[in-house]
């Protein structure tokens, strides 16, 4: 504030200043632009084939009357054991949706009143998302909401502000607080439904935060759904290529949603490690239409799905979900896609998302009306402003160098990066960049940095990006290991609040262990504590405390640790936590205490969703073990005695137990409270 005044009474003074841009959201900004609701009023009003077609086909669906027959409102809806109102809900949302649409297209007021008194419905009753596939649940109609209330946000729908109040507070604390955490645990079709629709739900409440956690978890989360995880190679294989058609393309509709809101908000998302999308929506279309394409066989993030061959289940039963990327690569950016191209000229008129389930909400559909379009000048006309703020910065780091990566602003021709050790005062490091991404090789190891980005372009320079942190290597005595002959290296990076570890391995587990360990010195008695913070992407994950003789893989060890078993229901395990000792070095390591099998709010269906603390303390020779949900209340689990020396090392552990892959698992409020200190 005393800046902002400052610079006023300077400016009265006649001083000028460099032009400076605050960030700020594109409205309407989610699957459809001001720009894009336009052009389809315009085309639909003068019959401008396909997309006059394309609206016949949209105007006659059940769910784009301004009659419609509301199915809801509930105050609970569930999906997978039990079922409780799901499919109420998503015709609604549809019904929501294309009735938004309907009036922007024909302007008859009906059709807003009707969307309007759909979300008003839900957003003032439904209190809960509930069942096994809750987190699928919630996003996939959520995001139709979402688009509907953005479109009658801002196209002058005469909605009251105190109903758009109500449902920002209902998209923010029923719906959020659901997917919050992704599905790191599923397929990664249900990490995509949850990105696009934390991106919408950023959007229509101007929540930066929200918007660039779902941006970053795109492009570099630990589940099956980020951009690299779900399109496993160069080929555009993707995760579920081999589980079967109609959920592969699923997957993908919902990364091209996520480009296509990325894109209305000035970020390049679609042109991400080089075009990688385009490439699997390529592969899928040439082998749905009959083709062949090279197959490699893979283990997922989750380690439940290891798929040998490519799926002929659904092979060329095509969703409607192409026009969308051809009109985003062919027509915006001139990348020729002639696969995807083929696929459209098969089905135009893009109808339902899904032909088979005409009253889901798996996809907007109707791509025809939303998406065709000739070669766009967006290019062009976005070129003559300054560009948006970059999004989704990715920062790693290690003792010589910090490594950034981000999505590219449309319209940029140059970035600079500016850098702060206390979060607040920034120098700048870095002008003149031209790849969307840069190393900065002038750390000091242990201290925590933070960043932020500018593009530029020949108009003006763009709003900083939302800050990103990470300390150059670990903290002051800490270090990161492997620990035994692991198949895939892993690491460990903290950004000044988090650890997060990235292990393969087998565990602390028979005569020679398998992990990542990140540890420092501990000597004499003392408490080391450290939180989960959920989810782990590796449903087979090992992972918690560890004090350890050395870094020998048959060192003397005890563990606290955190892992599920095994049962005959894949996809319900049970997740407690486990005393470990290795008493002398060469032996068996041994389970020599075990918590009884968590529950909520640690686990649910299952799935390891919630916080969970851990505590090992040390007094001479005995160690004893407790978790807590809460860090207040807690459960000991049992006490060992291991003959061990005063100076031993103390930290965390991760392991996949699967050979292939790496797991991911983060902790915080990690303190080491020893004799030394």
């Amino acid at each position: 504030m005393k800046l902002k005044i400052q610079i006023a009474l300077l400016a009265l003074l006649g001083f000028t200043f460099p032009a400076f841009s605050e960030f700020v959201f594109v409205h309407p900004g989610l699957l459809h632009s001001a720009g894009d609701l336009e052009r389809m009023k315009r085309a639909v009003a003068a019959k401008e084939e396909p997309v006059f077609s394309g609206f016949e086909v949209f105007r006659k669906d059940s769910h784009s009357q301004s009659n419609y027959v509301l199915r809801g409102p509930l105050e609970s809806v569930a999906r997978g054991r039990p079922t409780v109102g799901a499919r109420e809900y998503d015709s609604d949302a549809d019904a929501a949706y294309q009735c938004a649409l309907m009036w922007v297209i024909t302007g008859k007021r009906p059709y807003a009143e009707k969307a309007e008194r759909i979300i008003d419905a839900w957003s003032a009753k439904l209190k809960s998302v509930n069942g096994a596939d809750a987190v699928l649940m919630a996003g996939l109609g959520p995001f139709k909401m979402v688009n509907a209330a953005e479109i009658l946000r801002y196209t002058d729908a005469g909605w009251s502000p105190g109903e758009i109040q109500r449902t920002e507070k209902h998209f923010r604390e029923v719906i959020y607080p659901v997917i919050q955490n992704f599905a790191p645990f599923a397929n990664g079709n249900w990490d995509t439904a949850c990105i696009k629709t934390m991106m919408a739900i950023g959007v229509f409440c101007n929540d930066r935060a929200m918007f660039e956690k779902a941006l970053r978890y795109y492009v570099d989360g630990a589940g099956d759904g980020s951009l690299t995880h779900y399109i496993i190679n160069d080929t555009g294989q993707c995760q579920e290529s081999g589980r079967d058609q109609q959920h592969t393309q699923l997957g993908l509709a919902h990364m091209g949603d996520c480009c296509e809101i990325a894109w209305h908000q000035g970020l390049n998302l679609y042109g991400y490690d080089d075009h990688r999308l385009l490439k699997s929506f390529e592969y899928t279309a040439k082998y749905n239409l009959g083709h062949e394409v090279p197959f490699k066989a893979a283990t997922d993030q989750t380690g439940k799905y290891r798929h040998t061959l490519i799926s002929s289940n659904g092979r060329g039963r095509f969703r409607a979900i192409f026009e969308e990327i051809y009109n985003a690569y062919a027509n915006r950016l001139g990348i020729p896609a002639p696969w995807t191209e083929q696929v459209i000229g098969k089905i135009r008129p893009e109808g339902v998302g899904v032909p088979t389930a005409p009253s889901g909400a798996d996809h907007p559909g109707f791509g025809t009306l939303l998406f065709a379009q000739p070669a766009s000048r967006e290019n062009s006309i976005q070129s003559q402003t300054a560009p948006a703020a970059p999004g989704g910065v990715i920062a790693n780091g290690s003792k010589k160098e910090i490594k950034m990566t981000w999505i590219e602003s449309i319209g940029a021709t140059h970035y600079s990066i500016e850098r702060s050790t206390d979060g607040e005062t920034y120098k700048l490091i870095a002008t003149n960049l031209v790849a969307a991404a840069f190393t900065d090789t002038n750390v000091h190891p242990g201290t925590t940095y933070h960043y932020r980005v500018f593009a530029a372009n020949a108009v003006g320079k763009s709003a900083a990006s939302f800050p990103v942190s990470i300390c150059a290597g670990l903290p002051e005595k800490w270090t990161q290991e492997d620990i035994g002959a692991v198949s895939v290296a892993g690491n460990v990076n903290f950004d000044g609040n988090t650890f997060t570890l990235k292990g393969s391995g087998g565990g602390f587990d028979g005569k020679l262990d398998q992990f990542q360990f990140g540890f420092r010195p501990f000597d004499g008695d003392g408490t080391i504590v450290a939180r989960f913070v959920p989810q782990t992407s590796s449903q087979y994950s090992e992972s918690g405390l560890m004090l350890r003789a050395s870094t020998a893989a048959d060192a003397v060890g005890i563990g606290l640790l955190i892992l599920p078993t095994i049962a005959d229901d894949l996809e319900a395990p049970s997740w407690r936590a486990e005393l470990i000792v290795r008493n002398s070095a060469k032996a068996a390591a041994k389970v020599c205490a075990v918590s009884r099998d968590f529950s909520e709010p640690m686990v649910t269906f299952g799935r390891l969703t919630g916080y969970c603390w851990l505590k090992l303390k040390r007094a001479g020779a005995s160690f004893t073990a407790s978790f807590s949900s809460d860090g207040k209340n807690w459960n000991e689990i049992g006490t060992v005695t291991v003959p061990v020396q005063s100076q031993i090392f103390a930290g965390l552990m991760a392991s996949s137990r699967i050979p292939e892959i790496r797991t991911t698992v983060r902790f915080d409020n990690v303190k080491i409270i020893d004799d030394v200190q």
